[in-house]
């Protein structure tokens, strides 16, 4: 068999293997074969998908790399990045610690409904099927939580207190107040009349039956064993083999093999870069307290903060259309998929942070949308909306990662795959470009966006101290407030979440750092033959990449050019 062909069939043959896998995940990428399914959270279901990894990665490492074309080299080189990476996760069992207050399989499934098709009775049907099989579902992940506890995967204490907030708040007496009953409250027109009736019926006999008991029974099982099991401790040095799996984290989530130590002094440096920018920024409000007053004073003024969940909304989308308006300047290609705002759900904003983004699906039918908190409007401030909507709508996250799901000449493994520190290191760089686009005119808001990097440059300092450095939580916390204007709530969310979710953090600033520099060396090469839109080009249609690939990339396009 031809080496091309070898490779577009193993990329074909693993794709169905991922999408039989991870039924939720085809869904997300338009594909609709499994939409009546969800995984399995049986640990036989891990350990037999790292044994396919495996296998797959034998038939790569078979395929003579250097016969084949420069395209079919990058994907290649990003095939065997990927495996690498999932068959690390797999083998130190970091899916034995599925739930934290900050998120998990408990907060995942109510947004069923947004990302699945409602056109015919089959769609219905399908999302009913999924119910069903809710309360096994969470059985199975009980079930792996015990196998966690019993091999040394405890979950620091921390990180579950206010879980059952998000958890009770699926245990409704009323089918029809849960939020899992959305799609029955209006059908689609196709659906006739008698249909509605039996669908409607199902559908209360489901929730009541299915996805009720199986958050009663998470609950229980969280509040009776789980959290009285749990850790003191926060460090995921605690856990078996922790030193080696931070290592592997921070490979997995920066594709960068550097000691903590080191990733630790860039944060520290950052940090300093920083704080005497936000100084000259502070100097330009006129402000004559110090740092730390002006820090209060951003925290505690009613003139930075919307009154109204509404308010902040209404403030965010008006913000959104003026970037739209400015994205030709800096970009020759843009997706076509659109994108809408959100609140994030009553049932798990507290315990969540400011914003996330969540994807369209790859079909096209599903937009993605950018999801505000308008949970304790103290600790939303107005002034970080700039920079907070750069990064997840456009040009960050909606731009990035719809233009990457249709980018349909690559492998579909690359349209919908995410390297966690290009995803987050674009969405940082994003954030900066808002000062070529017209943003950030006011201080308050230039003052936010630092406040943003900061707090980027924190996380570097923060995660690695705290897993891997000896800090305690605390001593995040204080780090973070000590350097961020943002509020206290927020900080301790998020110092949670970094707890809950080990080496994540590194991503963002490690993935802007690299951008920058290669533009940097871009406009040094180019000089004025450098244009910003190809550059943009450049990162973006080559869809997520490792760093250390993508820089070989834009070095390619160098020497064309």
């Amino acid at each position: 068999m031809p080496k091309t062909t070898a490779l577009s069939k193993l990329f074909s043959d693993h794709w169905n293997a991922w999408m039989r896998w991870d039924p939720i995940f085809a869904t997300m990428c338009g594909d609709h074969r499994f939409d009546d399914l969800l995984p399995s959270a049986d640990e036989s279901h891990y350990a037999d998908w790292l044994t396919q990894l495996e296998e797959f990665r034998s038939r790569l490492d078979k395929i003579d790399r250097t016969g084949l074309q420069a395209d079919d080299r990058l994907n290649y080189d990003t095939f065997a990045r990927m495996l690498s990476s999932e068959m690390g996760e797999l083998r130190y069992h970091a899916y034995r610690l599925p739930i934290s207050k900050t998120g998990g399989f408990h907060t995942f499934l109510p947004d069923l409904h947004v990302l699945m098709p409602f056109e015919q009775v089959k769609d219905y049907e399908n999302y009913l099927a999924r119910l069903e099989a809710i309360r096994h579902y969470f059985d199975e992940s009980i079930e792996l939580m015990r196998l966690g506890l019993e091999t040394g995967f405890i979950p620091p204490r921390v990180t579950l207190e206010g879980a059952d907030t998000s958890i009770e708040a699926q245990m409704v007496r009323d089918p029809a107040q849960s939020v899992f009953f959305e799609p029955f409250k209006k059908f689609a027109a196709s659906i006739s009349g008698v249909n509605q009736e039996r669908l409607i019926e199902s559908a209360r006999e489901v929730v009541m039956g299915s996805v009720v008991p199986a958050y009663e029974a998470l609950l229980k099982f969280i509040r009776e064993e789980y959290a009285p099991a749990s850790r003191e401790s926060i460090a995921s040095a605690e856990l078996p083999d922790g030193r080696d799996f931070y290592r592997h984290r921070i490979l997995y989530y920066t594709t960068l093999d550097l000691p903590p130590e080191e990733i630790h002094a860039t944060g520290q440096s950052e940090v300093r870069r920083i704080r005497t920018e936000m100084v000259e920024t502070i100097n330009k409000t006129g402000f004559s307290g110090d740092f730390k007053s002006f820090l209060e004073f951003l925290r505690t003024d009613t003139r930075f903060y919307a009154e109204t969940p509404e308010g902040l909304l209404k403030e965010t989308a008006y913000i959104i259309k003026r970037i739209e308006g400015e994205l030709p300047r800096l970009f020759k290609t843009v997706p076509r998929l659109p994108y809408g705002i959100r609140p994030v759900p009553d049932f798990s904003a507290p315990g969540q942070t400011t914003a996330y983004y969540m994807p369209g699906t790859g079909d096209g039918t599903k937009a993605g949308f950018y999801y505000i908190n308008t949970y304790d409007l103290k600790s939303r401030p107005l002034y970080e909306m700039e920079a907070l909507s750069l990064h997840e709508a456009v040009p960050g996250h909606h731009l990035q990662i719809a233009l990457q799901q249709e980018l349909h000449d690559l492998p579909d493994f690359r349209r919908f795959y995410w390297f966690t520190s290009f995803i987050e290191g674009w969405a940082l760089y994003a954030e900066r470009l808002g000062l070529e686009m017209g943003f950030y005119t006011d201080p308050y808001s230039d003052f936010g966006r630092l406040s943003y990097e900061m707090w980027r440059a924190c996380r570097l300092v923060v995660d690695t101290g705290m897993h891997a450095l000896g800090w305690s939580r605390q001593q995040a916390i204080d780090f973070m407030a000590a350097n961020t204007s943002s509020t206290l709530l927020n900080i301790s969310n998020e110092v949670d979440r970094y707890i809950a979710w080990p080496g994540q953090a590194l991503a963002y600033k490690m993935g802007e750092l690299k951008i920058r520099e290669l533009r940097a060396r871009a406009e040094e090469q180019l000089g004025t033959k450098f244009n910003v839109r190809d550059f943009h080009d450049v990162i973006l249609l080559g869809g997520a990449l490792p760093l250390d690939v993508l820089e070989a990339r834009v070095e390619e396009w160098l020497e064309k050019n």
